[in-house]
């Protein structure tokens, strides 16, 4: 997992680099300038010969960043038009040398644009640039250092160029670290912005190129080492995190199959899903757990919804009828017979279209406080324990307690993690509410939550947040909105339980092993995006590229 820093933590990251490590700052922003350029090298085919570049620089080291990427293309081949916001008179520091660079170098036009600032709308300005020729606009007006939103004249352009790429599809539009009008710290917006086709971001991504909101207007995010050394990054006091994919190709050979795999060292993943009206979420769950790599799945299901689910589930995996009320949906008395079950499973999943009776939210009651293993709680099962009441992790504290452990290991004793999924409704609920200013900042209270109750709670949504009871919080970067169709929920909820009993049997951290399984569920999802399309895309496409998804990071481990 990679940390996300503040503005202010960047500042001292690289001030620290060159106070005590001794790299220059002006070869930190060399570095920088470098891992630009490559990028727009590469999305331009691999060369930028007779390319048309045209570089928006502000005034500060931003400014000074995009200086040193038009230098470096127009050595490449391009024809850079450099346009400052401002005059080079005005710069200072390594900006200010990066700027005097320029004018003895061949394929680079230099624009003082101070004089359009004062007398021209955006319209008329827009009107007399190059953009329609351009194949690229760098965009470093502004860094992470904005902490207001962009004046009349830029919040202007950034909408006009909005609109221009909507008609034309072009120029691309790469940022700088981040995309101008957006605050390196905010959970929201705070006006008007540029929007990036893609955005490169040096030595650790921030808030405001991570976070739901602000990170679609960042589009592809690009992380790149400059120089500054990991442990500077690691004094750093965030508990704010993104999922690194280097983590998820890990846990994967942490759980690669080996000559002696069977099914009894693959894990047991034990699905409680469906009622009379819903006996499609059982199937979804419980074929996504197959899918995920554990051993054995069983799905647990109203008697009068046995023969549905086993005539539509992948023939691996086994059905039991349970006892029912009279709206078919599970009861209080199943608790009983599913002991055996219960007993040996590495892993429960329950709530998928269990609907929601009294009788059936006793059951819960049940399988949550008496559990032996890893929970995974969804959709119904959910609503019938809101408001959540802590009294719920009981188990989960009495082995802290017995480990004499104090935090972290309180919800992720490897027996008895619960771990809650719900959606932004789900969620209120969960808290008691219907203010939605009660999760404004998201972050707040993913984490506020899951340490106040001692679970893994994963907020889904946009940029899905893994909230752990330590206090960190994990934004998960893969997914697009074709994931937000009826099914996914219950795809996920397989994923998750069938990698939690994987992790069992290997040994392997609850927690990282769920933000593990949404990054690959997202992942999976990108894939489907790319086949099929938003439009088209299904719950059941998105398991079905688990394969490749599985695939590309296992090979790479």
């Amino acid at each position: 997992m990679q940390k996300v820093l503040t503005a202010e933590q960047m500042r001292t990251v690289d001030r620290l680099t060159t106070g005590r490590y001794g790299i220059p700052s002006i070869l930190l922003m060399e570095n920088a300038a470098n891992a630009v350029a490559r990028v727009v090298i590469e999305k331009l085919g691999g060369s930028v010969v007779d390319k048309e570049v045209i570089v928006l620089c502000g005034m500060g080291n931003n400014g000074g960043d995009g200086a040193a990427i038009a230098r470096l293309l127009a050595d490449a081949g391009a024809a850079v038009c450099i346009e400052i916001f401002g005059t080079v008179a005005e710069t200072s520091g390594d900006a200010r040398t990066n700027f005097d660079r320029l004018p003895s170098l061949a394929g680079i036009t230099v624009k003082e644009m101070r004089a359009e600032l004062d007398d021209h709308g955006v319209s008329e300005w827009m009107a007399r640039s190059d953009y329609d020729y351009a194949d690229v606009i760098v965009d470093a007006l502004f860094g992470t250092g904005l902490n207001r939103p962009l004046g009349e004249f830029y919040a202007e352009q950034a909408d006009v160029l909005d609109r221009w790429k909507t008609r034309y599809g072009r120029p691309l539009l790469i940022s700088v670290d981040i995309p101008s009008g957006l605050s390196a710290d905010a959970c929201q917006l705070i006006g008007p912005c540029f929007r990036a086709d893609l955005t490169v971001t040096f030595t650790a991504p921030k808030a405001g190129n991570v976070l739901p909101g602000p990170a679609g207007f960042n589009g592809e995010l690009v992380i790149v080492d400059i120089g500054s050394p990991l442990a500077l990054i690691e004094e750093q006091s965030s508990q704010l995190f993104s999922t690194d994919r280097e983590d998820v190709v890990e846990w994967f050979a942490a759980s690669r199959f080996a000559e002696s795999s069977y099914k009894n060292k693959r894990g047991h993943t034990l699905v409680i899903a469906g009622s009379e009206n819903y006996s499609g979420a059982a199937v979804l769950a419980g074929n996504a757990a197959m899918r995920s790599g554990v051993g054995l799945v069983t799905v647990a299901t109203p008697r009068s919804s046995k023969d549905s689910v086993a005539a539509r589930v992948l023939p691996e995996v086994m059905v039991r009828g349970v006892s029912e009320t009279e709206k078919g949906s599970i009861s209080e008395a199943a608790f009983d017979g599913l002991q055996d079950l219960l007993s040996k499973a590495d892993s429960v999943a329950i709530g998928c279209g269990i609907s929601q009776d009294e009788s059936t939210k006793k059951f819960v009651e049940k399988v949550i406080e008496n559990r032996r293993q890893s929970i995974i709680v969804d959709a119904d099962a959910l609503n019938l324990l809101s408001p959540f009441d802590a009294q719920m992790q009981k188990p989960a504290r009495e082995q802290g307690r017995n480990t004499q452990s104090s935090d972290y290991a309180l919800a992720h004793a490897q027996a008895s993690a619960l771990i809650l999924t719900p959606h932004e409704g789900e969620f209120m609920r969960l808290l008691g509410t219907d203010d939605k200013d009660a999760i404004k900042d998201r972050v707040g209270a993913v984490r506020d939550f899951a340490v106040k109750n001692n679970v893994i709670l994963i907020l889904k949504g946009e940029r899905v947040l893994i909230g752990s009871p330590d206090g960190r919080v994990v934004v998960n970067p893969t997914g697009n909105p074709g994931l937000g169709k009826a099914g996914n929920g219950d795809t996920l909820a397989g994923i998750l339980a069938g990698f939690v009993a994987q992790a069992k049997q290997f040994k392997i951290d609850i927690f990282e092993t769920v933000v593990a399984a949404v990054y690959v569920a997202g992942m999976a999802g990108d894939i489907a995006e790319r086949k099929y399309g938003k439009r088209v895309m299904t719950a059941s496409d998105v398991r079905e590229c688990l394969s490749e998804a599985f695939t590309s990071l296992k090979d790479e481990g």
